[in-house]
């Protein structure tokens, strides 16, 4: 085993890292790959075995202090770009028939819709521009 050089232990253990990465998606395990990676350049330039450590440890843990937070972030924020029946939100459309609290029909984006008013006693005439609250399954709430 001596005649293995240090820095393919390094890259040998950056691999294994890479396994619960792909098995368990937690990043957290990239990060650490990534700074096997650094100690095995580490090793590959002559560093002694405690400077390798080191190097591992400080760029494992730069990682994990500077991307995590910048990736929880990214993913608890909502898309930029709406898409689906999200994009259909607030959008304006126009009655073409008779829209009240038990039905009617609208044309949103292009499409001709079921709708129903939001307000069951208010009524939306042909023609009328109406607001799109909500979509419940195929059904558009306006007001």
């Amino acid at each position: 085993m001596n005649d293995i050089d240090a820095w393919v232990w390094w890259l040998v253990g950056a691999a294994a890292l890479g396994i619960p990465l792909v098995v368990t998606a937690m990043p957290e395990f990239g990060m650490l790959a990534v700074g096997a990676i650094a100690a095995a350049a580490a090793a590959g330039v002559g560093l002694g075995a405690v400077s390798q450590v080191l190097v591992f440890v400080v760029v494992s843990v730069a990682l994990i202090a500077v991307v995590r937070p910048i990736a929880n972030r990214h993913r608890s924020q909502r898309p930029q770009l709406a898409t689906g029946i999200d994009a259909l939100r607030g959008k304006q459309a126009v009655v073409l028939e008779r829209v009240d609290g038990s039905g009617g029909r609208i044309k949103l984006a292009g499409e001709v819709w079921s709708a129903r008013a939001l307000d069951g006693d208010q009524s939306y005439e042909p023609g009328q521009q109406v607001d799109v609250v909500d979509i419940e399954g195929a059904t558009a709430i306006v007001m």
